[in-house]
């Protein structure tokens, strides 16, 4: 053993400033965390517009270059707000993936992560994100990660068709068309606090595609 091997492991001093990398990592994600949740309650409250860094700042009793220190402009705090969101439902996707569950079974699953999600700080941004005058590239990215989702729900719905949890003549695309468009819409109407949770509604919402509107013997 050489004498680098005898010393002792180094102990981080409590009465350090500087905190471990792994730690100081943590905290500027929890951080910026709180900047796009900030963001997402006031695009909700006032809108893309008419929400500027100086308002995130004073919300989160910040200054205006904390704001840029992990985010580069406000257009990318709009995209990350819709990617946090989106997140959400991708998490419902990823439950089902190794399923062996039938095709419908795994489709409810993720239309009550989507409900959660759209009835979330962050569902404003998920419905309207597109439509805010962001660049064609931040654009095109949205597109595309909604097309994920549009293909998604599109996949399940054949997977039950194959299964037989669905019915034959069921349309894939008209289906996701129509869950999408319903489920979108809670961001317009659903607030916090309401009786209906968000699990309550997407209950609701499945009960309404599966059984439609006739009366049941």
């Amino acid at each position: 053993m050489t004498a680098r091997d005898a010393q002792p492991p180094r102990i981080p001093d409590p009465d350090s400033p500087w905190r471990p990398v792994r730690e100081r990592a943590r905290s500027r994600e929890l951080k910026r965390d709180a900047v796009i949740l900030a963001a997402a309650r006031a695009f909700k409250e006032r809108g893309y517009h008419n929400t500027s860094l100086d308002d995130l700042a004073a919300r989160l009793h910040v200054t205006k270059p904390t704001i840029y220190h992990y985010v580069e402009n406000k257009e990318q705090i709009l995209f990350e707000c819709f990617r946090t969101g989106l997140d959400r439902i991708r998490a419902g996707f990823a439950a089902v993936e190794r399923s062996a569950a039938p095709g419908r079974e795994r489709l409810a699953v993720v239309v009550r992560s989507y409900a959660e999600a759209v009835a979330s700080d962050f569902g404003w941004c998920m419905v309207r994100a597109e439509n805010q005058d962001l660049s064609p590239a931040m654009s095109r990215r949205i597109k595309a990660l909604k097309s994920e989702i549009d293909q998604g729900l599109r996949q399940l719905v054949t997977d039950g068709i194959l299964d037989g949890s669905i019915r034959a003549d069921c349309d894939p695309k008209m289906t996701a068309f129509a869950l999408a468009g319903a489920l979108n819409w809670i961001a317009h109407w659903h607030r916090p606090g309401e009786s209906l949770t968000a699990a309550g509604i997407a209950d609701l919402f499945l009960d309404l595609f599966e059984n439609g509107l006739r009366p049941r013997s």
